[in-house]
């Protein structure tokens, strides 16, 4: 149990400083909460007219230099390859590891890994100062956070996009049924095709999770709209959630062949592709793009103007969940399973005729109570 002594009154204060990876001072320092309580002792009826006594409450740390303490809350997140700042899957794990420090005004901190090889001990800047909680984002760190939940046993570690095929007590993976996401935005895809061309750029297949939404996305197209004509594409392994150029190459080449909805699904590299789209002179009206993970009209405006809508993980509310549950004691172990759904469709709504949202939520509500099975293979 990491449950501590959580002082009354905190508020918690962003701090952004610079992060790199492997070097002593990668580890950025992001929030922090410091606060006072008095309270006064009470009295009993018997010296009703005593002086009542004030104690201040200790006061909760400006750094990680003493997690251990038992008025001090410390929650740590590692990145993935890539930033904090990214727009999609590292960016919102922070959000909701932000949303939940700011209720437990828990100091906070992140180090943001430049190269895989540096999962491990970029956990460990965390789990060595005696973090109580340590977030690790990504399907591709999920050994390291093993190796490390092994290591460090009175730490617990949220594993993002991490199936855990074991039950450890202070390591839970936060999973979602990506395919699900995919499957009821393909099934809009095909809905709302013109041209019966319907296409997609994504992340490596290597990744599970990628491979979910990719798929999933097949299906739902051909639910929909048999005749439709798809074209997916996956990156190579190598820098595949970090090459917009390539994104945006590959979004280019399949509007070039007449493919008027794509999904763009892959950190930084989906992006290229969303914001290549929204440059169609037929953006929004009869050229749409569909993003992923997060709502990406808030977050990538480059691609408002052709957003239909995006391929929901509710990220945020998973890992700030997950955060809580470690500091209140009912920290679950094993794997915990987040929600997913659909953006809203924002700009576009007046581009989708009333029976098709009616048609892909009566999808989205068969996908939940297991009625309609997306064929992805597990």
């Amino acid at each position: 149990m990491h449950r501590k002594l959580l002082v009354a009154g905190l508020t918690v204060a962003a701090l952004v400083l610079a992060g790199c990876s492997s070097s002593d001072d990668a580890a950025t320092d992001t929030t922090s909460a410091e606060a006072t309580t008095e309270a006064a002792e009470e009295t009993t009826e018997e010296a009703a007219e005593e002086e009542v006594t004030e104690e201040s409450a200790p006061a909760v740390t400006m750094d990680d230099s003493d997690c251990a303490a038992p008025e001090n809350y410390c929650i740590g997140l590692v990145t993935d390859t890539g930033k904090v700042d990214d727009k999609s899957f590292n960016q919102a794990a922070w959000e909701g590891t932000l949303l939940a420090a700011d209720e437990l005004g828990a100091f906070t901190k992140y180090v943001e890994t430049v190269d895989p090889k540096d999962y491990l001990s970029n956990i460990e800047q965390f789990a060595s100062k005696n973090y109580d909680t340590i977030v690790t984002v990504g399907f591709l760190m999920g050994e390291a956070s093993v190796a490390a939940a092994a290591e460090f046993p009175g730490v617990n570690f949220i594993g993002v996009d991490q199936f855990q095929g074991e039950t450890v007590p202070n390591l839970t993976g936060l999973i979602f049924a990506e395919d699900k996401a995919g499957y009821a935005a393909g099934y809009l895809a095909g809905l709302m095709t013109k041209t019966n061309k319907v296409g997609g750029v994504f992340g490596t297949d290597t990744v599970p999770p990628v491979l979910y939404f990719g798929e999933g996305y097949r299906n739902g197209i051909a639910a929909s709209n048999p005749e439709a004509d798809i074209t997916i594409v996956y990156h190579e392994p190598n820098n595949a959630f970090n090459d917009p150029e390539w994104g945006a190459a590959e979004a280019k080449k399949q509007l070039t062949q007449g493919a008027d909805v794509i999904f763009g699904g892959g950190g930084n590299t989906g992006n290229g592709a969303l914001i290549e789209i929204a440059k169609a002179p037929d953006a929004g009206t009869s050229v749409f793009c569909i993003g992923v993970d997060v709502d990406q009209y808030n977050t990538v405006p480059q691609a408002q103007s052709c957003l239909l809508t995006s391929a929901e993980k509710k990220l945020v509310s998973g890992t700030s969940d997950l955060v809580l549950a470690s500091f209140d004691g009912t920290f679950p172990g094993g794997n915990y399973v987040g929600s997913t759904g659909l953006a809203p469709y924002h700009d576009t709504e007046a581009a989708v005729p009333a029976d098709v949202k009616i048609q892909v939520e009566e999808v989205i509500a068969g996908l939940d109570d297991g009625s309609i099975e997306t064929g992805v293979v597990k």
